[in-house]
């Protein structure tokens, strides 16, 4: 239940160098999540207050329900926090389909998860780019929404700010980011270091974070 150790980096540029989002240790705070490898909160449980690189380390094939009791948290379907990411809040999600349920893929594995640390709902701000680098047209935001193109945001490749969960389709659906202020410097350059799954820079919904 330590922190999670620092992977070393890779050689590989850009691609796999940028896509590395992997935390640095983080204090304690006021987190807690009890994880179960049964659905339904059934069989072995743990209690966890801080990040965990590998669920197998603790006798766990796999995740299968989970209780988040204080915090923010993000789940990851790979070991050392890589893969596909899954926004988990305060409350209970008895399997699979409660956390990634509005993520339009099926995927049934959570094998790593870690504290948001940067999550802060009422002061949350962000700002999205046209383009990499910071370039073209900006836009602030500091509410939910459900639809950036119903807003009149067509294209958006790059976003700075801190506790915000990006979707990939509008209604919160698709490939999850979740974009925070104590990774990057809060600054993200190029889509491809939203996370290692992330395969596109399109972005169509995004809401903040509740802690």
């Amino acid at each position: 239940m330590g922190e999670a150790a620092v992977q070393p980096e890779l050689d590989t540029f850009p691609a796999a160098k940028m896509a590395q989002t992997n935390p640095l240790p983080v204090p304690m705070g006021p987190w807690k999540i009890t994880v179960y490898d049964q659905e339904n909160f059934q069989g072995k449980r743990m209690e966890f207050t801080s990040a965990c690189p590998n669920i197998m380390e603790c006798s766990f094939d796999n995740i299968r329900s989970l209780k988040v009791e204080c915090g923010a948290w993000v789940g990851y379907e790979h070991t050392g926090f890589c893969g596909q990411q899954f926004t988990l809040e305060r409350g209970e999600y008895p399997r699979w389909d409660a956390w990634s349920g509005s993520n339009a893929y099926h995927i049934e594995r959570l094998m790593s998860f870690r504290p948001i640390c940067s999550a802060n709902h009422k002061e949350s701000k962000i700002t999205v780019y046209e383009k990499d680098n910071f370039i073209g047209r900006q836009w602030e935001l500091s509410d939910d929404y459900p639809s950036l193109q119903a807003m009149g945001w067509a294209n958006n490749e790059v976003v700075t700010g801190h506790g915000w969960a990006c979707y990939q389709y509008p209604g919160y659906r698709g490939y999850q980011y979740v974009l925070e202020a104590d990774h990057h410097g809060g600054d993200y350059k190029h889509w491809r270091e939203w996370g290692s799954h992330a395969q596109t820079c399109q972005i169509q919904s995004i809401r903040r974070i509740q802690q």
